[in-house]
């Protein structure tokens, strides 16, 4: 039985056609004798991610962005779908986060496992995260120094103002005036030092005599170390030998002494005692005046005639 040329043709057409949507899905990553599952993730920015780039986990791409559109109940947020080849288990609390590998590189989405237990099924909406981009990254590390820059030449200008305003001609003049004035002072202070370096030149054997006596000096201190250490140790035992001598004690005793000298000479003075009438009174001081005058004139008329007063007898 002869095929009729339609059929054939029809035939082949259709297995061209078929050929060339698997090729067209298999170019997009979208195999259709695998396993698949798709997720969906919900975000506020996306970071410049379009359909077909490549979804990975742990570095491995595992898939593809199937389709990226608004979310109809809040047009705020973009709804992304995830096409996942392969049976590779996903935690229902795994994070979709868009990042980008290079500063000049497209994002890309990084599946996250989770913890969970429970695994994550097929139209499940997974946890969205959003990395900043290099480029953002970059923006705002810069941001501080070029506020910095910005500050820095604002100051800049200010003080180029304020220089400009303070150094008019009457300032500029007085600088130089100033710095006339301290090329005179450097110029005096030169002159001072070579009149001092003249001076030690011809005081320098004076200089030698000091230092020669000031040597000699402190030979003889050390010489008389030992000298200089007995005086010490001599004034170390006086002041033991007056701290063993009870000063307080003999002080006491003397002002003792003084107080019964003081009322014996009040007494005198008062004319009590043989001392006191003696001192006081003139009649007693004249009898006992004349009583000696009387014994020494008895005591040389003893001397000139002893036989009057002295008789021998011979037997």
């Amino acid at each position: 039985m002869k095929i009729r040329k339609d059929i054939k043709v029809g035939v082949v057409f259709v297995v061209a056609t078929a050929i060339l949507i698997w090729g067209l899905m298999f170019l997009k990553g979208l195999e259709l004798l695998k396993t698949s599952r798709t997720f969906y993730a919900v975000y506020d920015q996306v970071n410049g991610l379009v359909a077909a780039n490549p979804i990975s986990i742990k570095g491995l791409k595992v898939g593809q962005v199937k389709k990226l559109y608004f979310d109809e109940k809040n047009p705020k947020n973009i709804i992304v779908e995830l096409y996942i080849l392969g049976d590779y288990p996903i935690a229902k609390n795994s994070s979709a986060r868009i990042f980008s590998s290079s500063l000049l590189g497209s994002p890309e989405v990084e599946i996250i496992p989770g913890n969970s237990t429970e695994m994550a099924k097929n139209g499940d909406t997974l946890i969205s995260l959003t990395e900043a981009t290099l480029g953002q990254e970059v923006n705002k590390q810069l941001l501080p120094l070029k506020i910095k820059a910005e500050n820095l030449i604002s100051s800049i200008d200010t003080v180029a103002t304020i220089i400009q305003q303070v150094l008019n001609k009457n300032t500029r003049d007085n600088l130089v005036e100033a710095i006339e004035h301290v090329k005179q002072t450097l110029s005096n202070i030169a002159h001072t030092t070579q009149n001092l370096d003249t001076l030690m030149i011809l005081q320098r054997s004076n200089l030698s005599k000091i230092i020669t006596n000031v040597e000699s000096i402190s030979s003889n201190l050390q010489q008389s170390n030992g000298k200089i250490s007995n005086i010490f140790n001599n004034f170390s035992n006086l002041s033991d030998s007056l701290a063993k001598a009870r000063i307080p004690y003999t002080i006491s005793q003397m002002n003792k002494a003084i107080g019964d000298l003081d009322a014996v000479l009040l007494k005198i003075n008062k004319g009590e005692g043989s001392v006191g009438q003696l001192l006081n009174n003139d009649q007693l001081y004249k009898e006992v005046e004349k009583a000696a005058r009387d014994l020494n004139l008895l005591l040389e008329d003893i001397k000139k005639n002893p036989s009057k007063y002295v008789k021998v007898s011979v037997f």
